[in-house]
């Protein structure tokens, strides 16, 4: 996978369920550490349920469950000893939509800090200077620190979030289409953040944009959606990885026929 060979975390036969409906069958990905990783597939394939699962915010969904091993550091994170909040603070989540709480932009980034039980000011400043200098927002906002965060533009507010996960020190930090609601500066901005940032921290990013899958990760999944009559007669329908290689090589020599189609334009 990488030249060392190290893995950061491993899905190893994983299916997701919401309540008795398969939502994502059977899916296997190793993701190489310190690299960045891209979900790409049609709506409805999967791809943003498989990365919720990888820090279990589908916990937080009624009747959701999951078959299968997340294994990070040795560890399935689905064990039944291991503790979902301290999954959640070591692997951080940036969502669709840029989500600052309405308080000041430091209040943002010492907001996790603070409830881990940093509670020394010259210590949070430290974080949170930290913090939005890794997150290429602090020249812009280290005047204003007052300043509500919900008062920042679109790219701001993201990379505000960005911040936020990074305050406390995660290891990976995962990405549910970070720049669908930005315009194009902006998320050249976050795409540029995402590769600085892979030199310290594992990304794992979901995208309907194929051209940023290309220009940032080093690794792509391809999902798609698999259909079927139940008894009933009704349509079910399911997502399912269906290639998983380096980036260049599943976009320029893709070995699965559906995943050609997809790329090129022909299907989904």
């Amino acid at each position: 996978m990488t030249q060392n060979g190290n893995l950061a975390i491993e899905i190893r036969g994983v299916n997701i369920y919401y309540g008795p409906k398969l939502a994502v069958k059977d899916v296997n990905i190793p993701i190489a550490e310190r690299k960045i990783t891209a979900f790409i597939g049609p709506s409805g394939c999967g791809k943003s349920t498989v990365l919720r699962a990888i820090n279990r915010m589908n916990d937080l969904i009624p009747g959701a469950r999951v078959e299968g091993e997340i294994v990070y550091h040795g560890k399935n994170l689905y064990d039944p000893k291991v503790d979902a909040v301290e999954v959640r603070r070591r692997i951080g989540m940036v969502f669709q939509k840029p989500n600052p709480f309405p308080k000041s932009i430091f209040e943002n980034v010492a907001f996790g800090p603070r409830l881990l039980g940093v509670n020394n000011r010259e210590k949070l400043h430290v974080i949170v200077e930290q913090s939005l200098k890794q997150a290429a927002l602090w020249d812009e906002v280290k005047d204003d620190l007052k300043k509500s965060g919900l008062a920042l533009s679109g790219g701001q507010q993201q990379r505000l979030c960005i911040a936020r996960a990074l305050a406390v020190e995660p290891d990976v930090i995962l990405m549910d289409e970070p720049c669908s609601a930005l315009d194009p500066i902006a998320t050249q901005k976050i795409e540029e953040l995402m590769r600085e940032l892979a030199q310290h921290y594992t990304i794992v990013i979901v995208t309907h944009n194929m051209q940023q899958a290309t220009r940032t990760s080093d690794y792509t999944a391809f999902y798609s959606i698999r259909k079927d009559e139940s008894v009933e007669g009704r349509e079910i329908r399911w997502g399912e990885l269906i290639e998983f290689a380096p980036t260049q090589a599943l976009f320029e020599s893709p070995q699965q026929q559906e995943t050609a189609d997809y790329i090129s334009g022909r299907f989904g």
